[in-house]
């Protein structure tokens, strides 16, 4: 669309109902804090500014704001006299004269482009103001959308509304689009004539209309327009988001056995034909290309899953892993900053941290990188066809070579050259009958303690 367009976002809410330490807008939803949807949202319906209207934790939401490639530019809100006068707050941004002026809420984060696109359409067909309102079999609580021959002409809310009005089930978002070249002398119009002695944002309907002007609805879900006001209605959120999205990944061709129990970030690239099974969790930062297997029970966090690797079940990916084509990350085996070579195998009770593991190495059970002397963190590096035993530890910062061998139970803590056997354990020892008298001796120890 070439119409300029400006995003207002009203973002100065107290979120006393939160009963957190932080702003509302700053929860997140899938990893990203819902501020950061929000914008996500405008940037992708065209918008080319951003004036975000901050109170508590203005530093902090203008952070999280900003980092979504939209200009962004702060009013703090002193009082709180409602939404038309915290509109009004941005009036340096809105005085700019862009074609469109959205106005929108930090604390909607499932908000689509659709919608917001959709609205200002209805501008640049010469409409002054278009109400973004959802339809809800249950509309108690919200403002009624009222309309006649199709033009919207009033939004009622419901304590003023009569029993008529109440029985509407179209419902005002609160977000709308106003032209931009009237927007400043529209709002200036709201007035505070109400029991509050507020100003409210909603007045504008009835404003356009009494000067003549035409004031519209779009359509949305009741879905994209869920706001948030308490920790319950933030776990609602994320349901919602969470199960939005694993339908779109299951459309492009992902299975999940049991997607309820599938937990996905905000930036969550899933490839073609990859099985997910129950209860994984995938934290911010991973990519899993095509034909992986995610097993059950698995926390991934950070990682790059190639083309037919395999991981778990019980498996932790931390941030930095990066599993090659046809490797294997098995149960109960915990990889942090490492390569995992193409077909290398790291099966069974295994820690693998700050290492480069070969192509077709195989990790013994119970293997262990001590990457960490107390201060720094040190790297281990095992080559090509390695095969490293069980229960053996690595004292980083140490190389085994190609085609090495490591005997189980073993400390190694110097490198190992290419096809070298390492062996670092005591010699066993063998004390024949030894064992029939420490048996006898216990046995004896133990008919002395009942009998005392």
């Amino acid at each position: 669309m070439a119409r300029t367009c400006l995003a207002v976002i009203l973002a100065a809410g107290d979120s006393t109902r939160m009963k957190s330490g932080l702003s509302k807008v700053l929860h997140p939803v899938a990893g990203l804090p819902m501020i950061s949807h929000v914008v996500r949202a405008v940037a992708a319906a065209g918008v080319q500014d951003a004036a975000l209207v901050v109170g508590r934790d203005a530093e902090k939401v203008t952070a999280a704001a900003s980092g979504e490639g939209l200009p962004v530019l702060s009013f703090f809100q002193e009082q709180r006299l409602g939404t038309g006068h915290a509109v009004l707050t941005a009036r340096e941004a809105i005085s700019r004269e862009y074609d469109d002026v959205i106005v929108v809420y930090g604390d909607v984060p499932l908000i689509t482009p659709g919608p917001l696109i959709e609205a200002r359409r209805k501008l640049a067909e010469g409409n002054d103001v278009a109400v973004i309102g959802f339809h809800t079999e249950k509309p108690t609580g919200y403002g009624r959308l009222l309309t006649e021959n199709g033009r919207l002409y009033a939004i009622r809310e419901e304590k003023d509304a009569t029993d008529e009005e109440r029985a509407v089930k179209w419902c005002n978002s609160g977000i709308m689009a106003i032209n931009g070249r009237k927007a400043l002398d529209l709002l200036q119009r709201i007035g505070n004539n109400n029991a509050k002695g507020e100003y409210y944002l909603t007045d504008l309907v009835e404003i356009v209309r009494l000067t003549g002007g035409n004031a519209v609805m779009v359509a949305a879900s009741e879905e994209e327009m869920t706001g948030c006001n308490t920790r319950a209605e933030l776990a609602v959120l994320e349901n919602l988001w969470q199960r939005r999205r694993r339908e779109d990944i299951m459309l492009s061709g992902v299975t999940m056995i049991a997607p309820e129990t599938v937990f996905l970030s905000h930036d969550t690239v899933i490839g073609q034909d990859v099985l997910i099974e129950p209860n994984v969790v995938f934290g911010p930062g991973v990519t899993v290309e095509g034909g992986a297997v995610i097993h059950a029970f698995c926390h991934i966090e950070g990682a790059h899953i190639a083309p037919g690797a395999t991981v778990g079940p019980f498996a932790r990916l931390r941030p930095g892993a990066r599993l090659a084509e046809g490797s294997k990350v098995g149960n109960f085996c915990e990889v942090k900053k490492a390569e995992i070579g193409a077909g290398a195998k790291v099966n069974h009770l295994t820690y693998i941290g700050d290492a480069f593991i070969g192509a077709e190495a195989n990790i013994g059970a119970g293997t262990i990188t001590c990457n960490y002397d107390g201060v720094n963190k040190h790297e281990t590096r095992i080559g090509e066809r390695a095969f490293i035993g069980s229960n053996s530890s690595l004292v980083a910062p140490v190389t085994v070579g190609n085609d090495a061998l490591v005997a189980s139970g073993s400390v190694i803590t110097a490198d190992v050259p290419d096809g070298a056997l390492a062996l670092g354990r005591a010699r066993q020892e063998m004390k024949p009958g030894r064992a029939l008298v420490i048996r006898e001796r216990n046995l004896a120890i133990k008919a002395a303690r009942k009998k005392g």
